[in-house]
């Protein structure tokens, strides 16, 4: 079992101990279920409370904390709590799933595809023609990537994944289980003779570096182009990108959330679990769209919408507390 001392995990941190415990840390843990050996986070005051009854020898604690730590406990102050809890967690994580050998011999690997350097790929891969991949890559079982596509240095893909063919994937990102990079965008039109016709797409995706794709979700292929996820973007569970979207440096896309055709997001936007985009809207840089919205038009940099058409959000809020007193007086 792994375990530190307070001053092992504080090396790390670079924070200010208070307090003193004598015993090894064994896991980091939540207040509420921490035992006596473990360590925990206060990210908020409001959640100073929970450490009167938490049974955590430690806590990891922004510096404006109000309360002490109390006898045989101890506090890391640090600037921020929430990302030194991501330092904690890197220190206690498991291994990843062991590879016997690099390449296995149940993948499949075309002749003419290039393999850098201490690349690793998974039981069933299958790896199509002229793909080239950088150096590093770790492919987990059953990922399929077809023809002509492009994989960047010490990028992670796992079980499941498929990126089809011509698409392109940048350095350090990581690919969860079951997405799907290139699908064919949803593209149709009508047709009194033969009924719904397939427009054929074309294109291709392009995804930056220090990308992060989660499972289940999809990013359309472009119809004429590519759809394009910029450098940092962080993409959550069944999020759907459709054809020919453009987005920004690390924009985040919660899960059940969606863009539909030729989107346009600038650098830094967010978008809350289960919104909605309408096709061919921009949204400026910076914007943040509240969970559950539906954006039906532009949205200006910096602004922040809520609501279904999403309006501006101190405006959302104000009809939504009319709304209620509409229906308390009605009663």
């Amino acid at each position: 079992m792994t375990s530190f001392s307070i001053q092992e995990i504080n090396a790390v941190l670079q924070g200010e101990i208070v307090g003193t415990i004598s015993c090894k840390i064994t896991a980091p843990e939540q207040l509420e279920n921490a035992t006596e050996t473990e360590i925990s986070f206060i990210g908020h005051k409001k959640y100073e409370k929970l450490w009167i009854t938490s049974k955590a020898c430690v806590a990891v604690v922004n510096q404006d904390i109000a309360i002490e730590p109390g006898e045989n406990r101890a506090f890391i102050k640090v600037k921020n709590a929430d990302l030194a809890m991501s330092q904690v967690l890197e220190l206690f994580a498991p291994p990843p799933p062991i590879f016997r050998t690099d390449i296995h011999p149940t993948a499949i690997i075309d002749e003419s595809a290039s393999i850098g350097n201490g690349t690793r790929i998974g039981a069933g891969t299958y790896i199509g023609p002229n793909v080239i991949i950088g150096e590093n890559v770790t492919i987990y079982p059953n990922v399929t990537i077809l023809d002509e596509c492009s994989i960047g240095k010490n990028t992670t893909i796992w079980s499941g994944a498929v990126i089809r063919e011509r698409c392109h994937i940048g350095s350090h990102s990581i690919l969860h289980p079951n997405c799907t990079i290139g699908a064919d965008g949803f593209g149709f039109r009508p047709c009194p003779e033969r009924g719904l016709v397939k427009i054929p797409q074309i294109g291709n995706v392009i995804i930056g570096n220090g990308v992060e794709i989660g499972a289940n979700s999809s990013i359309d292929r472009g119809k004429f182009s590519s759809t394009v996820l910029g450098d940092g973007c962080k993409i959550d569970n069944l999020v759907q990108i459709g054809h020919n979207s453009k987005l920004g440096k690390f924009c985040i896309m919660a899960g059940n959330s969606g863009l539909a055709g030729s989107v346009t997001l600038g650098n830094g936007v967010i978008i809350g679990g289960s919104a909605s985009i309408k096709d061919h809207t921009t949204i400026g840089d910076g914007a943040i769209v509240g969970a559950g919205s539906g954006v039906t038009g532009d949205v200006e940099a910096g602004k922040t919408v809520l609501g279904y058409p999403a309006v501006d959000a101190r405006d959302a809020l104000k009809q939504w507390a009319i709304l209620k007193r509409l229906v308390r007086d009605s009663k």
